[in-house]
């Protein structure tokens, strides 16, 4: 018998070893690059935005993050590409309202599933703003400008960066909660409707702060009203849209950090504490605050009940308006 017992010791001590040193073996994520697959072009207000967070997340991870741009169908070729990639912690993709909502409602077969992802932290909510052209006299405030709908219905036109997109949604949704009648103009990108604001050929545009904030501080827009519940820090003096005249209209936009569904969870629980740690950082703060982006990180849990909310939220917005997009 004390044979026997001894081989019982000495085999699971042996094995006990083997999980140590296999253990032991397993190098600690991450070891190498991190790819952020931003599924925009670059220079956009999606990619400057992604790239704001990934340095200093790659500085906090010990690990060099490089943005990958694959844009193309409003968000749905590189979040395809990032949904089949490697689930292994160093294939990430950068999400948004639109990527990870609208777009469900708006494409037949997007290439992809809410389900395809791991939902890591959210980033910010970016505030956008209704601006007009400053040399327009007619509309001082946002309650002119609803009156003045209300009395020639379909004479106003609202600028978007293209059907779908969260510029247009905050349009039909604004002809929704005001009970007006708004033409939208949707253009090939917001760079070519902001053109034509500023030459007075549209009557206005709801925007997000990056993409206006610089032409409101030079004089040339008029913002009169920002769309998220509180007015945003970097413009204080602004009103939100519910406080100049249409009460409770709340429409922003948001991005997060995402991870192919299978990721493990101890890579995915590292990120999320890393993000968590960047976005308390009082110059991310002020950076992200200086371009309209309210920095606001959440649990795991928190994004994915978050998205789940806007997915249905947001659909309903699509659904009353008809976008679509094929």
């Amino acid at each position: 018998m004390k044979p026997y017992k001894s081989l019982i010791g000495t085999v699971a001590a042996a094995c006990a070893s083997l999980a140590f040193c296999t253990a032991q073996a397993e190098p600690a994520w991450p070891t190498h690059a991190i790819t952020l697959v931003v599924p925009f072009a670059a220079g956009g207000g999606g990619d400057t935005l992604a790239r704001l967070m990934a340095e200093p997340l790659g500085r906090e991870l010990g690990q060099t993050i490089i943005v990958e741009n694959r844009p193309g169908a409003g968000g749905n070729i590189g979040t395809s590409i990032a949904a089949r990639a490697n689930p292994d912690g160093y294939t990430l993709a950068y999400g948004t309202n639109g990527t990870q909502a609208t777009n469900h409602w708006l494409y037949k077969s997007p290439g992809y599933a809410p389900g395809d992802f791991e939902p890591v932290s959210r980033f910010t909510i970016i505030a956008a703003a209704l601006v007009v052209n400053s040399a327009d006299e007619r509309f001082k405030t946002l309650e002119q400008l609803i009156a003045y709908a209300k009395s020639r219905p379909g004479e106003l036109t609202c600028g978007s960066a293209g059907n779908g997109t969260s510029s247009h949604l905050a349009c039909e949704l604004l002809n929704q909660m005001a009970g007006i009648k708004v033409m939208h103009i949707p253009y090939k990108g917001g760079g070519a409707a902001m053109t034509d604001l500023l030459g007075g050929r549209i009557s206005f545009m709801i925007d997000v702060m990056p993409n206006v904030s610089g032409q409101i501080a030079a004089g040339k827009l008029r913002a009169l009203g920002v769309t998220t519940p509180e007015r945003v820090a970097s413009n204080p003096d602004i009103p939100t849209v519910s406080e100049a005249g249409v009460k409770g209209y709340e429409f922003y936009a948001w991005d997060g950090l995402y991870a192919p569904k299978g990721t493990p969870v101890a890579v995915l629980d590292k990120l999320n504490a890393a993000l968590n740690q960047v976005l308390q950082k009082p110059e991310v703060r002020k950076m992200l605050e200086s371009r309209g982006a309210i920095p606001s990180p959440t649990t795991r849990a928190g994004l994915k009940d978050f998205g789940a909310e806007e997915y249905e939220r947001l659909g309903k917005v699509v659904k009353t308006a008809g976008a679509s997009i094929d």
